[in-house]
């Protein structure tokens, strides 16, 4: 078994229940993975995206798709009409209408309901046939490609399942499609797995509160991968807790970054988190885009969902929850990576970081709930 992202396809768990996972941490090969999917796809297509561009990477994506809707398959595509805005123009989603292919944009400006405008479909999910499901933090846009983007495309991760949470996964995009956000399998746990959306009927903060009670229990490591980290008064009491007890908790994020606000309020996080033993490190070479939580050896996650107040209390997410102990052991072998590629907050040198720098963590902090 290939113990890296890309390679061969983690061992499946044991039991009557079998799910089989395999990890992407280079763009082009899930986007080619996704589009060998899409050609074997015999009966329908799910394809949920916060950015769909027509650019190199997505056309290509979009012609596999409408080739299987004109091949009589029901292929459905949701966007998001602010993440998709101006990359998925009206001409492109005319072709795509005129192929059969079933398009939903989710939230669109309304001088009616302007409010709703805030709250965001960010999920990223293709499920083709119920059988084959893909979820992460890759959007389908050349920044994802080293081949159309170079050196410098985001850094990412991703993961292909193919079992019984495909299923689960085919229900969900169906539920949602049909305008039913808050829906949930009635029985969500396959083989120690799910594929959980962060808001159901049952629970507002569902991700959270899962979250929150893996940081208060964990016993030996706590580690964090984010671009967006702006945690909440009681995720950040957890981590501090966490590592006040012993526990090995260290938080990586971004140098580089698209959302200059988001940075400053995380960064006004980095003191107290510092002054109790926590660590912290800014992933340098690219932009870090990967959503990644390892608590010690038997749990973690990896989906759609940053480690901020937009992800946890306002959009919509879909997150993998795995205790597959092959998939977490690559999640951890790829966070030491990245941690060599990183610089380590130190906190004798944060304490001199300046007035202006403090005064635009403080502004960034200000505005955290909307960021």
């Amino acid at each position: 078994m290939n113990t890296g992202p890309g390679g061969d396809a983690c061992e499946p768990e044991g039991g009557a229940v079998k799910n089989v996972f395999r990890l992407f941490g280079e763009g082009d090969e899930l986007y080619a993975d996704m589009a060998r999917s899409i050609r074997t796809a015999t009966r329908r297509i799910f394809l949920a995206s916060y950015i769909l561009a027509a650019d190199e990477v997505g056309a290509h994506l979009l012609d596999e798709l409408m080739k299987q809707s004109r091949q009589g398959l029901d292929v459905r595509i949701h966007v998001d009409a602010l993440g998709s805005s101006g990359v998925l123009t009206r001409q492109h989603r005319r072709q795509l209408r005129a192929a059969g292919v079933r398009l939903q944009r989710f939230h669109s400006w309304s001088w009616r309901h302007p409010l709703r405008y805030n709250r965001r479909d960010h999920r990223k999910l293709l499920v083709v046939d119920g059988e084959t499901a893909y979820v992460g933090g890759f959007n389908i846009h050349r920044e994802g490609s080293r081949r159309f983007y170079g050196p410098q495309r985001w850094r990412d991760m991703h993961v292909r399942i193919n079992g019984p949470l495909a299923k689960e996964a085919d229900a969900l995009f169906d539920a949602f499609w049909c305008g039913d956000t808050q829906w949930n399998p009635d029985n969500p746990t396959v083989g120690n797995n799910r594929i959980i959306p962060n808001t159901t009927r049952a629970c507002r903060v569902q991700l959270r509160c899962a979250i929150k009670e893996q940081l208060a229990g964990a016993s030996d490591r706590i580690w964090l991968a984010t671009p967006y980290f702006v945690p909440d008064r009681g995720l950040r009491k957890q981590l501090v807790l966490a590592a006040r007890r012993g526990i090995d908790v260290r938080i990586l994020t971004t140098e580089k970054t698209d959302s200059i606000p988001a940075q400053w309020a995380a960064r006004a996080f980095y003191r107290e988190l510092l002054e109790h033993g926590v660590r912290v490190f800014e992933y340098t070479p690219r932009l870090l885009h990967s959503k990644v939580l390892l608590v010690d050896d038997a749990w973690g996650s990896i989906g759609t969902a940053n480690f901020d107040y937009r992800s946890l209390f306002i959009n919509y997410e879909l997150t993998l929850i795995s205790e597959n102990e092959a998939l977490n052991g690559q999640l951890r072998n790829e966070f030491i990576t990245d941690l060599r590629d990183a610089r380590e907050i130190t906190g004798i040198a944060w304490k001199h970081r300046g007035f202006i720098k403090g005064a635009y963590d403080t502004l960034g902090l200000l505005l955290r709930k909307w960021l």
